[in-house]
């Protein structure tokens, strides 16, 4: 082979390998993926807890009306007797039950992911002093 004129060969300078970055996206997916449960586990329990206080206002509702059929006769019974029975159907404890007039009033509670949460709710003839 001739030598070209003009032309200056330069030897090839070896590449550095580019450093390792095996098992970085592993990493990451499993960092994204622990989030994302860490979130919907708190989206489960925040539905949970919401949907244990709508039971526990209607356990509130079903007692008050319970009490208020015994208040006003149209059912045997003690009043507050007859509410305990329906807050405990309802998976709830009758924590307070009071009767003024025609109109009875309770207070239900339970425990809802650790914390006491209490109802009310009142049921009777309606007041028409006001």
């Amino acid at each position: 082979m001739r030598a070209r004129r003009g032309m200056v060969s330069i030897p090839a300078r070896p590449v550095a390998p580019a450093p390792p970055d095996h098992g970085a996206g592993t990493v990451l997916i499993v960092g994204l993926v622990a989030v994302l449960l860490a979130a919907g586990l708190a989206l489960v329990g925040a539905g949970v807890a919401l949907a244990r206080g709508q039971q526990l206002s209607a356990a509130a509702d079903a007692a008050a009306l319970a009490a208020g059929d015994v208040l006003l006769g149209w059912v045997p019974g003690e009043p507050c007797a007859a509410a305990a029975r329906v807050a405990a159907a309802h998976s709830a404890r009758l924590l307070d039950c009071s009767s003024e007039g025609l109109a009875v009033t309770v207070r239900v509670g339970a425990s809802i992911l650790g914390i006491a949460v209490e109802r009310s709710a009142r049921a009777g003839a309606a007041d028409l002093a006001e």
